[in-house]
C-alpha cells in the first residue's frame, strides 16, 4: 500500500506542477510535504564589455517541505565574480508560507509569503541588490500562481534591504550606495511533453519565460531581464534547467547583463516522513 502512494505521489507531482516549476524564481506552491530537495546550481556570466573575464558562480542548497503549507531552502554560493581567486562567497534561507489553495480538477490557484536573509563576504561592488552571492540583506514578498492545465503564469513582488556595515557609517560614496529596492516577477511555463501520461516514469519537457526587474529606491535605478528556458523531468523526481537570462532595459551598474544557468536537482519523496512501528 505505501508504494501505491508514493507512485501517486511521484504521478501528482509531475502531472500537476510541472509547469510551475520555474528556473529564475518560486511558484506559490512548496516542494512535497515531508520530502528533501537537494539542488546544484551553475552560473556563467560572458565576458562583458566592462569585464574581459567570464565569471562563474555555484549553489549548493536544500529544500525541505515541513508540511503543505510551509517549506524551507538552505544555501550557499561559491564563485569567482568578485574576485579573481574562486572561493566561498555567501550563505542564505529561505522560508515560504502558502496561505491560500484553490484547487480543481486540472487547475489551481496559490498565493505565499516568503522572507529570506543572506550573509555575503563579498565587496561592495555595483548597484544590483541581489542576496545570492552578492549582497547581505533581507527580503519579504508575496506570489500568486494560476495553473490551467498544462499551463501556469506566476507573479512575485518583495522588497529587499540590504544589511552592510556602510549603511551606517559617515563616508560619503560617490555614487551613492543603493541598500532598497522593489523587485518583481512573471513567470510562464508550459508542459509541452508528454502530450498524454501513461506512467510517472514519462520525461516531462516544460517550456519557460519570465521576466524579472528591480527598481532601487534610493536612486532611481532599474533594470528589465527576460530569462527563457527549458526543463527536463525525469521519473517525476529528478529535473536538469537550462536557462538563459539577459537585460532588455535599465540603466543599472551590474556585475553582468546575461547570464547562463544549469541546475539538477532531485527530490525525496516522504524521506520526513515518520516510520509506522
Amino acid at each position: 500500500m505505501k508504494y501505491l502512494i508514493v507512485i501517486i505521489s511521484l504521478f501528482a507531482f509531475g502531472v500537476i506542477q510541472a509547469q510551475e516549476l520555474y528556473v529564475f524564481s518560486d511558484p506559490a506552491s512548496n516542494v512535497p510535504a515531508k520530502s528533501v530537495t537537494a539542488k546544484v546550481s551553475a552560473m556563467v556570466m560572458p565576458a562583458q564589455a566592462w569585464n574581459s573575464r567570464a565569471m562563474q558562480r555555484y549553489a549548493p542548497e536544500v529544500m525541505v517541505g515541513l508540511n503543505k503549507k510551509w517549506m524551507l531552502r538552505g544555501g550557499a554560493t561559491f564563485a569567482d565574480v568578485h574576485t579573481t581567486r574562486f572561493k566561498w562567497e555567501s550563505v542564505y534561507a529561505y522560508a515560504k508560507y502558502r496561505f491560500l489553495s484553490k484547487d480543481e480538477l486540472h487547475s489551481h490557484f496559490r498565493m505565499a509569503a516568503f522572507g529570506e536573509v543572506a550573509y555575503s563576504n563579498s565587496p561592495f561592488h555595483n548597484e544590483e541588490i541581489n542576496l545570492i552571492g552578492d549582497k547581505s540583506g533581507a527580503q519579504l514578498g508575496i506570489i500568486a500562481t494560476q495553473l490551467w492545465h498544462k499551463f501556469a503564469l506566476s507573479g512575485t513582488v518583495s522588497h529587499t534591504q540590504v544589511l552592510d556595515k556602510s549603511r551606517n557609517d559617515k563616508v560619503q560614496y560617490i555614487p551613492s550606495r543603493l541598500y532598497q529596492s522593489m523587485n518583481y516577477s512573471l513567470s510562464a511555463g508550459y508542459l509541452l511533453l508528454p502530450f498524454n501520461y501513461t506512467s510517472y516514469k514519462q520525461t516531462n519537457l516544460n517550456l519557460y519565460t519570465e521576466i524579472l526587474a528591480q527598481q532601487t529606491m534610493d536612486r532611481q535605478r532599474w533594470y528589465v531581464d527576460v530569462a527563457p528556458a527549458v526543463q527536463l523531468i525525469f521519473n517525476s523526481s529528478s529535473k536538469l534547467n537550462l536557462g538563459y537570462r539577459f537585460q532588455v532595459g535599465g540603466n543599472m551598474l551590474r556585475m553582468s547583463e546575461e547570464t547562463w544557468v544549469l541546475s539538477y536537482e532531485r527530490t525525496f519523496l516522504n524521506l520526513l516522513k515518520k516510520k509506522r512501528k
